[in-house]
């Protein structure tokens, strides 16, 4: 018997592939298992770097490139993640050429066979496409349990709807905790009365995701014990922080944008500020706030 063979096909976006990378770090890790990624040619310097240094150690992981067919859908030929959209129709565009993936991807699970498929939550095909080998999906989601919990029962009970304003507090339902929003806090798929584009791939995600094998996570229990057992019908597993897996500086440089100031400067300015008075937070690769 050979080696496990786990395929994973991140979102070309940088919070879905730095952390696809670490995951598959980690179960490459493992005796007896390799791992291979999916990527378009002009995401691969994401991984390449990376995945020499881990196969130097030992570790066997591995790339393969699927074409991005941007001419098809009317992209510029440099657009290569979804942090680097800048229109609604834009949008529109990606996700129709994220779908033509589909026939690549079948491809190469039919000459691969490998054993399991680890593919992002904006991948729902893919579900449909392991069912044709009889390969199990796993869907890997960039958000917490406390997230996933509180945007299903959004979607499910839209208490957003019970509200006369859009300045008037609600209470999400059937959560451990009292979490309240308003309806100016969300994003407009949200807040209009209608089914938006965006609602209806929602809808397919979730579908999809119902039906996979499994979700996992990067998250741990002892941070959100309330909302891994809240998880609402997914057979989930948390598997994080993954980024601990990178235990050299050179492994954690390796990963991502190269960042706008050093660590040198970051720490600098950190141990400069008092005690338990520094927040972090992070708005994720695709916010682009104003200049204003």
């Amino acid at each position: 018997m050979g080696d496990l063979q786990v395929f994973f096909f991140p979102m070309m976006s940088q919070g879905h592939m730095i952390p696809t990378l670490d995951i598959a770090k980690l179960f490459a890790a493992r005796n007896g298992v390799k791992s291979t990624i999916i990527t378009t040619p002009l995401n691969a310097h994401v991984f390449t770097k990376a995945i020499e240094e881990a196969n130097h150690s030992g570790i066997n992981i591995s790339l393969r490139t699927i074409k991005f067919p941007t001419a098809e859908v009317g992209l510029p030929t440099d657009c290569k993640s979804f942090d680097l959209l800048t229109s609604d129709d834009m949008i529109a565009n990606f996700f129709k050429a994220i779908a033509m993936f589909q026939d690549q991807l079948e491809q190469i699970l039919q000459e691969c066979c490998p054993d399991c498929l680890v593919a992002d939550l904006f991948f729902p095909w893919t579900t449909e496409s392991v069912g044709k080998f009889t390969i199990p999906r796993i869907v890997f989601h960039g958000i917490s349990f406390f997230a996933l919990c509180a945007s299903e029962n959004m979607r499910l009970y839209k208490p957003q709807k019970t509200v006369l304003s859009d300045d008037e507090p609600f209470v999400i339902p059937n959560l451990p905790h009292q979490i309240k929003l308003m309806r100016m806090q969300l994003p407009d798929h949200d807040r209009q009365e209608d089914m938006t584009n965006f609602s209806r791939v929602v809808e397919k995600l979730n579908e999809a995701e119902l039906r996979s094998y499994r979700v996992i996570v990067n998250s741990f229990y002892e941070l959100e014990p309330d909302y891994v057992e809240n998880i609402l019908g997914r057979r989930a597993w948390h598997i994080g922080p993954v980024s601990l897996c990178n235990k050299e500086t050179k492994d954690k440089a390796h990963r991502g944008k190269e960042a706008s100031i050093n660590e040198h400067e970051c720490l600098k300015w950190h141990n400069l500020k008092k005690p338990n008075s520094v927040i972090y937070i992070c708005f994720g690769s695709v916010v682009d706030f104003p200049s204003s």
